[in-house]
């Protein structure tokens, strides 16, 4: 007989007893407040439920206003105010049963994962993870490797922080339209990629990878700059810390503080920042995937600024235990809030999709002296509909007329600017006034760009026009 299997087996039905006996329960009151609706939440705890909630109403485009959190004792009960992207109440009972479907999903998949290896489904694409150094051109030279290499982007999002960048690329084979799964095939996309972001010197952090997780691909892109350290800012390299210090000194920097309470063994986080779509994810995000608990915690954000009070502690029960260790929590969380800042212009992009599209764009942005900060690439029903952040190489923002020269050649009922209040504030500076010209320092981004892709064979002496 084996005892193992059944002991397992014992263990699984328990566990399915519990989950009958008290299953999740999300309810959304409408009638105890005039402005926002309330979702309370009520489950069994088992690690990563608060992200998981907080994941499925980000997901929803819900603002959270306030929020109560306590899972202390084995229960997880929580208050959400809420309400939609436009500021009304939200009457859907879909969403109390996402949350809910959320919850029980986790539940069961943490089960069969403490049993046994999981194994993937089959994906309609191939997913490349990329981690290195940012620079400007750098997006542009991923997608005219990928365009060359015959792979189609189906979608992606790009983030870039401390002189770090991060991407996650869905991609097909541009004739089938199917995922690649030729390993030598995807042995030569990653090595070329990786040459693409080591650039002119070998870098040892670019890294490429093809990744069959079915993690969040936001909660993934905050684990990839973990793991690359980019809240160290002594990873930085001199020339780009020179950069960030004489561009960057506007920005207002988030407040965080953490503190040791003995009588009650927690650590208390406070937060304080700019209050943003998604603020309350990226912390809660960076807080579980540290190891780290939240029994109880309170966040504020209804004006322009957001306050979040975390009680914590390690997966092993015990609060920090020592000040490197405190620093390293506050640096994390810093980086976390900073990642997703819309730093710089904001510009839609809404078309017919076509293979080499990407190339193309990020190639006129390249030309046009502009960096991509942060992007979001999706593609719906054969539209191509792209979000791009961008500054110029310094990280100023752009001037009017060149943005105004992109549109132009990209098309100006296809590429829009789109004006919200996100970003830091910057003051002229002699680099903005134009110590380097524009034109000068336009073509030098071209021509260093298309001269390394040159090299790699990726590319001949000129690239085609946006059609």
């Amino acid at each position: 007989m084996n005892f193992f299997t059944s002991s397992v087996s014992a263990d699984d039905e328990f566990e399915k007893l519990v989950i009958r006996m008290n299953p999740p329960m999300v309810t959304i009151d409408n009638a105890s407040h005039k402005m926002v609706s309330l979702i309370k939440v009520d489950s069994a705890n088992k690690r990563g439920s608060l992200l998981e909630v907080v994941q499925v109403l980000t997901d929803l485009n819900l603002i959270i206003k306030r929020a109560y959190i306590s899972s202390d004792g084995g229960w997880f009960m929580d208050v959400f105010h809420v309400t939609d992207e436009f500021g009304n109440k939200v009457y859907d009972d879909y969403i109390a049963d996402r949350i809910q479907e959320s919850l029980v999903k986790r539940a069961e998949s943490i089960r069969k994962m403490e049993r046994s290896m999981v194994v993937q489904s089959a994906a309609p694409h191939t997913t490349i993870e990329l981690s290195g150094r940012d620079r400007p051109g750098l997006l542009s030279e991923i997608f005219a490797v990928l365009t060359d290499l015959k792979c189609n982007v189906v979608a992606a999002e790009v983030w870039t922080h401390n002189s770090r960048m991060a991407a996650i690329v869905y991609i097909t084979d541009q004739s089938t339209g199917l995922p690649i799964d030729d390993q030598d095939r995807l042995s030569s996309i990653k090595q070329l990629l990786r040459y693409v972001l080591k650039g002119s010197r070998d870098w040892p952090s670019a890294s490429t990878a093809v990744s069959c997780s079915s993690t969040h691909i936001q909660r993934r892109l905050h684990q990839i700059m973990y793991a690359d350290r980019d809240y160290d800012r002594q990873n930085a390299d001199v020339d780009d810390a020179v950069v960030d210090a004489a561009a960057k000194t506007e920005r207002i920097k988030p407040i965080v503080t953490a503190e040791n309470c003995v009588e009650k063994g927690y650590t208390l986080i406070n937060l304080t920042c700019p209050d943003r779509p998604k603020l309350l994810f990226d912390t809660v995000c960076t807080i579980t995937d540290m190891q780290y608990v939240v029994f109880h915690g309170t966040i504020v954000a209804e004006g322009p600024e957001a306050e979040q009070e975390y009680y914590i502690r390690h997966m092993d029960g015990l609060p920090i235990s020592c000040e490197a260790e405190k620093q390293r929590v506050i640096h994390c969380l810093e980086a976390a809030i900073k990642r997703r800042s819309s730093e710089g212009v904001r510009l839609e992009l809404c078309r017919e999709d076509r293979v080499g599209l990407l190339c193309d764009v990020t190639r006129i942005f390249r030309e046009n002296g502009l960096s991509v900060t942060r992007a979001e690439v999706a593609t719906r029903g054969g539209q191509a509909v792209n979000v791009f952040y961008v500054a110029d190489a310094w990280g100023y923002p752009v001037k009017k007329e060149t943005i105004e020269a992109v549109r132009k050649e990209i098309g100006l009922n296809v590429l829009y600017e789109k004006k919200e209040n996100c970003g830091a504030k910057y003051n002229s500076s002699p680099a903005q006034q134009g110590i380097i010209g524009r034109f000068w320092l336009r073509n030098l981004f071209r021509l260093s760009s298309e001269k390394f892709l040159y090299n790699l064979g990726l590319i001949k002496s000129c690239s085609l026009q946006v059609n």
